[in-house]
C-alpha cells in the first residue's frame, strides 16, 4: 500500500470505547429489496454481504420504526418482533468480516408513501404536500397530533431495543434527507404552534429516548450515531446557522459520531453568513473533536477519499462508489487504484453486482452517477 493511503486504514475509537478498524464506512443504501412485510430477504443478505467485505463499519438501509413511516418499496423494517430473525442474520452478515454493524432507524414522515401507510394516512409535523420515492406527483400529509408525536418518539426507542436484541453494534438516528426528524427541524415543514414548533425539540427528544434505551438494555460500547442534512434547498429551510445550533445541541449528548448527508463532500454553503465556505470543514469546527464526523458524497477514488479527510471528515462513507465497485476499498489496499470502477457501465455483464432494481435506476439516471458513454 502506498504510504499516502495509510491514513485511510488507521483505526478510530469512538467515545464509548468501540473501535472501527479503518476509516471506510458503507453508507446506508436504499436497496428496495426487503420482503414486502419489511423482513430481511435472501437477496438483501447477499447484497449486504457483497458491500461489507472491506469497510470498518456498515450502516444498513434506512429501516422504518413504524409502518406509518414506510417510504419505499422493499423498505426494511425494525418495528416488530417478526423482524428479529432476519435482523439477526443481517447483523451477523455485516460483522463476519470485522465491520461494525449499525442499523439506521427511520420514519418517512411526509415522504412516506400513501400506498404503504395504513389507510393512506401520511403524517408529518404539519399539513404539507411532498414527493415520495419515485413519484412525479406530490401527495398530501396531515399534521401529527401531540399523541402521535410522542408515539413516534417511543417508536425510535422500540427500534433501538430491537437492534440491541438483534445483535447490532449500534443504531444511526436518521435525521436527514427530508424525513420525519429533518422535517421537525425544518421551517419548510414545521409550522406547528405547540411545544414541537421549536426546531430542536423533536431531535432532542428522540436522542434522549434512544440513549435511555441504550442505558437500560445495551452494553456501554453500543454505538449511537446521528445523521443530518446541513442545508436544504427550500426557503425558508434548514440553514447552516440552524445546523450550527443542532450540532452544538448534539455534541452535548454522549453520542459516538455524527454523519453529514452530502451529495458532494467538497460542497460549499449556498447562502447566509457562511456562504461559500466548505460545509464539511465548518461542521468539523463545530463538532470540536467531541466525536468523529462522517463525510460522504461523490467519492469514487482514493484521491477523493483523502481529500475528504483533509477537508474535515474523520470517516469516509461510500455509497455510490461502493455500488459501482464492491472492491473499491480492497483495490486501494492492494495498490490497484487504477482498476477502481468509477463509472456506471450499462453493458457490463455482471451489472456491477447490483440488484436489478438498483441497476435499472442507475441506467435511467434516477440518481446522479458518472456514466460511461456506450456507443
Amino acid at each position: 500500500m502506498e504510504q499516502r493511503f495509510k491514513s485511510l486504514f488507521e483505526s478510530i475509537t469512538f467515545p464509548n470505547g468501540k473501535t472501527i478498524k479503518n476509516k471506510f464506512v458503507l453508507a446506508p443504501l436504499t436497496h428496495t429489496i426487503s420482503n414486502e412485510d419489511g423482513t430481511t430477504s435472501e437477496r438483501e443478505i447477499e447484497f449486504v454481504k457483497s458491500r461489507t467485505q472491506d469497510v470498518g463499519m456498515a450502516i444498513t438501509a434506512a429501516s422504518y420504526i413504524n409502518i406509518e413511516g414506510k417510504a419505499f418499496p422493499g423498505h426494511p423494517s425494525i418495528s416488530k418482533e417478526a423482524d428479529l430473525k432476519g435482523l439477526k442474520r443481517l447483523a451477523q452478515t455485516i460483522k463476519q468480516n470485522g465491520a461494525l454493524a449499525i442499523i439506521q432507524i427511520h420514519h418517512g414522515g411526509a415522504r412516506a408513501l400513501p400506498k404503504y401507510v395504513p389507510n393512506g394516512d401520511v403524517k408529518a409535523p404539519s399539513d404539507i404536500e411532498d414527493y415520495g420515492y419515485g413519484q412525479s406527483q406530490k401527495h398530501s400529509s396531515r399534521a401529527m397530533t401531540a399523541e402521535e408525536v410522542m408515539q413516534s418518539i417511543k417508536d425510535y426507542g422500540r427500534a433501538t431495543e430491537l437492534a440491541i436484541r438483534a445483535g447490532f453494534d449500534g443504531v444511526e438516528i436518521h435525521g436527514a434527507n427530508h424525513y420525519l426528524i429533518h422535517e421537525f427541524v425544518s421551517p419548510h415543514y414545521n409550522h406547528r404552534s405547540d411545544k414541537w414548533c421549536k426546531a430542536l425539540a423533536y431531535p432532542k427528544a428522540v436522542v434522549e429516548e434512544v440513549l435511555n434505551v441504550k442505558t437500560s438494555l445495551a452494553p456501554k460500547d453500543f454505538v449511537i450515531g446521528y445523521r443530518f442534512s446541513p442545508e436544504e434547498a427550500e426557503s425558508p429551510g434548514i440553514s447552516m446557522e440552524l445546523t450550527e445550533r443542532l450540532i452544538k445541541m448534539l455534541i452535548a449528548y454522549p453520542l459516538d459520531y455524527l454523519h453529514a448527508s452530502l451529495m458532494d463532500i467538497q460542497s460549499t454553503t449556498k447562502e447566509g453568513k457562511y456562504a461559500g465556505e466548505k460545509r464539511i470543514t465548518l461542521l468539523k469546527r463545530w463538532v470540536n473533536h467531541q466525536m468523529p464526523l462522517i463525510g460522504i458524497g461523490s467519492i469514487y477514488s482514493v484521491d477523493a477519499a483523502l481529500a475528504g479527510l483533509n477537508s474535515g471528515a474523520d470517516l469516509i462513507a461510500l455509497g455510490r462508489g461502493l455500488l459501482l465497485d464492491a472492491r473499491l476499498v480492497a483495490k486501494i489496499k492492494e495498490n490497484k487504484t487504477e482498476a477502481i470502477i468509477r463509472q456506471f457501465d450499462s453493458k457490463r455483464e455482471d451489472k456491477h453486482q447490483l440488484p436489478i432494481e438498483l441497476w435499472h435506476l442507475f441506467n435511467k439516471s434516477a440518481f446522479p452517477i458518472p456514466k460511461k458513454e456506450n456507443e
